[in-house]
């Protein structure tokens, strides 16, 4: 049985949740249906330190949920067209936050390819490969800001259900131009696809 991740999990530094959060289920609750996704690229985001941060200019209106508690999406609009999903990091006051960059889907799939737009059935790489697109199909919206992610109720949770990727390889992030040489990408190997389907069946 998949257990919710506790706020105490994204206590650490974001480099360290984003690593750990490879291989977590994302899960959202939409008109009574639950769409799933398994997170297999993430980016680390590191406050003020951090020039490609949003938070490095300050606490805003805007990035104020990456200054408050732990555990809490922050999602942001981008190029006038994309939703972006993160999660704060760090203790409150010490901002810090994960930037989900993919998921692998795992239930839902009909509807994450309806809310894309995309014709039934379709090839599940297409629809959560890149923050834009997952956040479109999963229905994440400037609504979701600010929600948190550790509580049992929340329509937006992360979930361990005990699977591990055999490897893990850092990148430098993509899509920025400030501090572009940091290795704060996070991708993860899949042990392989048997055990995945075993499993599955019992910038900001």
């Amino acid at each position: 049985m998949p257990t919710l991740l506790p706020r105490s999990f994204y206590l650490d530094s974001p480099d360290i949740v984003a690593r750990n959060l490879l291989g977590k289920l994302i899960t959202r609750n939409l008109n009574g249906e639950r769409l799933t996704g398994r997170i297999t690229e993430i980016e680390a985001y590191l406050g003020l330190s951090d020039p490609a941060s949003h938070s490095f200019i300050g606490k805003t209106a805007r990035n104020a949920v990456l200054f408050g508690p732990p555990g809490f999406s922050y999602v942001y609009f981008i190029y006038g067209m994309h939703y972006c999903l993160n999660f704060s990091c760090q203790p409150e006051g010490e901002p810090g936050g994960v930037l989900i960059r993919a998921l692998q889907p795992v239930a839902g799939l009909d509807t994450m390819a309806r809310l894309r737009g995309l014709a039934s059935p379709v090839k599940p790489k297409l629809l959560c490969s890149g923050p834009g697109r997952l956040c479109e199909a999963l229905g994440i919206t400037l609504a979701e800001n600010g929600l948190d992610v550790t509580r049992a109720k929340s329509p937006l949770r992360v979930l361990d259900d005990g699977f591990r990727p055999t490897s893990i390889t850092a990148t430098p992030r993509i899509g920025i131009s400030k501090a572009v040489d940091m290795p704060l990408r996070f991708l993860m190997t899949a042990p392989d696809p048997g055990a995945l389907s075993s499993r599955r069946s019992h910038r900001h």
